[in-house]
């Protein structure tokens, strides 16, 4: 029997924000993605978007019925509010398909080699499956597409977001077994990458705008704010975020 709206626990911005905290945001940043400083000496295109905006906003790792699934669980996670720009709005769900479909998703930095040994590991030990990034996620969307149709009887983006909201929330709970892979280590995969997307540069697809550094008053990636510090001393320092864009 699933649970009342009242008695689930709702996965929102505000949750996220305070398990994230904005000092997470420096961490935040795509973890497979070039360095600052290497991108920074990429040759832009002479028709480059305006800073902070990224108009590739299709999909290219992702099949259309992917892509909607990705798009629900961004937008369950991160809801739309009135504290600022929900996860899709932000582009996360782009951010993840351009991950999944690159050095990360191919496990590029990752040994593949084994032994694998999920069963006596313990989390110190890392990530311990023979399957990459991507793999790991597109085998788990469909295993969420199977349990959401078996218990709710819809695909988990045609659910309504509580019921979408209660199934996260039971998968984070270690309350849901898929059939082929941890549905709590595919969770963890995602969530991670939502945060990235999210609080992550606008030049890797998510924090398109850079509406989410606006939000909570990031100033951005500039290297050195030593020169601000007195003049700033207690006092709020306001600044348009400038990301790595700014700086090609």
């Amino acid at each position: 029997m699933s649970k009342s709206d009242s008695e689930t626990p709702k996965l929102g911005r505000r949750d996220f924000l305070k398990v994230v905290g904005v000092a997470g945001v420096a961490s935040a940043l795509p973890s497979q993605a070039p360095r600052a400083e290497e991108t920074m000496k990429m040759p832009m295109p002479a028709n480059a978007p305006a800073a902070g905006v990224n108009t590739n906003t299709g999909f290219l790792f992702f099949n259309p019925d992917e892509g909607a699934v990705i798009t629900a669980i961004v937008d369950t996670l991160i809801p739309a509010d009135a504290t600022g720009p929900g996860g899709v709005e932000a582009g996360v769900h782009i951010y993840i398909d351009r991950q999944l479909g690159g050095a990360y998703g191919s496990a590029a930095r990752l040994n593949m080699q084994g032994p694998f040994r999920p069963d006596i590991a313990t989390p110190s030990q890392g990530y311990q499956l023979p399957l990459t990034p991507a793999e790991l996620i597109r085998a788990g969307l469909v295993d969420l597409a199977a349990y959401s149709q078996k218990t709710k009887g819809n695909t988990f983006d045609n659910l309504q977001p509580a019921d979408r909201n209660a199934i996260l929330t039971d998968i984070d709970g270690g309350k849901v077994t898929f059939a082929t892979v941890p549905s709590k280590v595919v969770f963890d995969h995602l969530y991670n990458l939502v945060q990235e997307g999210y609080f992550g540069d606008p030049i890797y697809g998510g924090n398109q705008g850079k509406s989410v550094w606006k939000m909570i008053g990031f100033p951005g990636v500039a290297g050195m704010y030593t020169q601000l510090i007195e003049q700033y001393r207690n006092k709020p320092y306001t600044a348009d975020p400038q990301s790595i864009q700014d700086f090609a």
